[in-house]
């Protein structure tokens, strides 16, 4: 049974390499980064990148657990609890999670400055994410 166009599940084989569909739900979506090393031995697991795609904002007040039909979608990178990079809008499901996937994929590529959203500079697991990226840190 297939899912109408706006429920469409994340293609997995677009997804960049390391990039995982962590959870799928109606109104969010939730990929993760190489859970396979955020593992305490290699890295911290709070420190798992993830990007969410939700209908509405992730803040809606207490008590308000379903978005509003005429809620945009919302893509955010998440590096940590407290370290993300500005969200991104989108109008429908599909364009937000075509979003994702683009972001996904500058991540894995080392296109995205991390350490620009660091408010306090973490330099050794700086070179650490470096690494597994494939960034180049000499580069913006």
């Amino acid at each position: 049974m297939g899912h109408p166009p706006e429920l469409a599940p994340v293609p997995l084989e677009d997804l960049p390499s390391g990039w995982r569909v962590w959870s799928e739900e109606s109104t969010k979506i939730v990929l993760a980064y190489r859970p396979d090393v955020f593992n305490t031995a290699d890295f911290p697991p709070p420190c798992l990148p993830t990007i969410y795609v939700t209908k509405g904002r992730r803040t809606r007040r207490p008590g308000r657990n379903d978005p509003d039909p005429e809620d945009p979608w919302y893509v955010t990178l998440f590096l940590e609890p407290e370290v993300e990079r500005p969200t991104e809008e989108y109008d429908t499901r599909t364009g937000a999670t075509a979003g994702a996937t683009d972001l996904a994929r500058q991540f894995a590529d080392g296109a995205i400055d991390y350490r620009g959203l660091y408010q306090v500079p973490r330099p050794e697991y700086f070179e650490q994410l470096d690494e597994l990226t494939g960034r180049d840190p000499s580069e913006p």
